[in-house]
């Protein structure tokens, strides 16, 4: 009998390696065992981490029971959820398609696909929550403090939509889907802040529709206009508000809640102010690109048949994205300088009611002809 009592969790999990290393006649398991193992030890050298027992202890695995690693009626061991969740991420990131990655975690196109499935299904059900909510007292009083600095206080963010391309749409769909690009296309409706935080994000309109269409569907007022949106306190010229607003482009409704540019503005105030809101209207855009830098899947052709499982990616994507914003972040909460334009309290201005010389020069040619 072997008294194994005074063995840690660690030690039993090596030895139940070791065990099945010498006990098993497949190249494959053994390979794989071996990998785990050989990895583990380096992380232990490197970085003192346990990588056994992370792998134990991930919300993926407690979520969803597919990702933990089990044994078949023979008794092989099948795939981990390292194999699965690294099959995921790498569609994600790189939008290849799913039979792509057999040679790299040796997991075939259906094990891949069902992975995907699953993964981007269990991070929008855990971690929406914290990562893809609307902003709460402390992130207004933040963006306002930030926003104020740019030259716009009250501002929450700004509001645009972007077209995510739908290679696998349904034949009796496309007249529904297509819209201005002439292919099928699905709409993403998302307010980002100057730190290219996703705020909102509203998914799944058929590419037919305009920014009015999405907005008039969108979520993104419900607060608001049920009286439990957090107050927003600031004050422009005098005049106190407790509404904030997002800058939009030209498309939008004339709202309180929107900022728009000026079309073609002719004096200098009006240009100043048209050419800052254009330029900290971008924060949207921004965040779009990188976006999609960061997650090709959303940047090419969407291969999936069923809406839901896009939406699940489009979210997964999203959340994943401010995930990497949050980690990026100065933890002293120092905000670092932006490539924005830091717009002055006050803008020197010189009035003159004398004629410029550009003016005289016009008269002078109109009078000679």
């Amino acid at each position: 009998m072997d008294h194994n009592y005074h063995l840690k969790p660690r030690d039993y999990q090596m030895k139940e390696m070791e065990m099945v290393l010498l006990e098993s006649d497949s190249d494959d398991e053994m390979e794989i065992l071996s990998i785990f193992a050989m990895e583990e030890e380096r992380l232990k050298k490197e970085q003192g981490v346990n990588i056994t027992s992370w792998f134990n202890c991930r919300p993926q695995e407690a979520h969803d029971p597919y990702f933990i690693q089990k044994r078949n009626a023979a008794g092989t061991l099948g795939l981990s959820s390292l194999q699965k969740m690294t099959a995921a991420l790498r569609i994600l990131a790189y939008g290849v398609a799913a039979d792509s990655t057999d040679e790299y975690v040796r997991i075939g196109e259906s094990t891949a696909i069902e992975s995907l499935r699953r993964f981007v299904k269990a991070v929008v059900n855990i971690f929406s929550e914290e990562y893809l909510r609307s902003p709460n007292s402390n992130d207004i009083a933040r963006l306002l403090a930030v926003n104020e600095k740019r030259g716009f206080p009250g501002m929450l963010g700004s509001i645009d939509c972007m077209h995510w391309k739908w290679k696998n749409c349904p034949t009796a769909w496309k007249g529904q889907y297509t819209g201005h690009s002439r292919e099928p296309t699905l709409i993403l409706e998302a307010v980002a802040s100057y730190d290219r935080w996703i705020w909102h994000a509203f998914f799944g309109l058929p590419g037919s529709h305009n920014d009015i269409n999405v907005l008039e569907h969108s979520s993104i007022f419900t607060e608001l206009a049920q009286g439990r949106a957090p107050p927003v306190n600031y004050s422009i010229n005098g005049h106190d508000y407790t509404m904030g607003y997002y800058l939009a482009d030209g498309i939008y409704p004339q709202w309180s809640t929107f900022v728009k540019t000026i079309s073609a503005p002719l004096e200098a105030k009006k240009k100043h102010f048209a050419r800052v809101q254009e330029a900290c209207r971008k924060d949207v855009e921004c965040a779009f690109g990188i976006l999609q830098a960061r997650f090709s899947i959303v940047r090419g052709p969407a291969r999936f048949w069923d809406e839901a499982t896009l939406n699940d990616i489009m979210k997964a994507c999203i959340i994943l994205h401010n995930m990497i914003i949050e980690d990026e972040r100065d933890p002293n909460g120092v905000q670092q300088d932006d490539d924005y334009e830091q717009v002055p309290e006050s803008i020197p201005i010189t009035v003159s009611r004398e004629p410029t010389i550009e003016v005289q020069k016009f008269h002078s040619i109109s009078y000679s002809h």
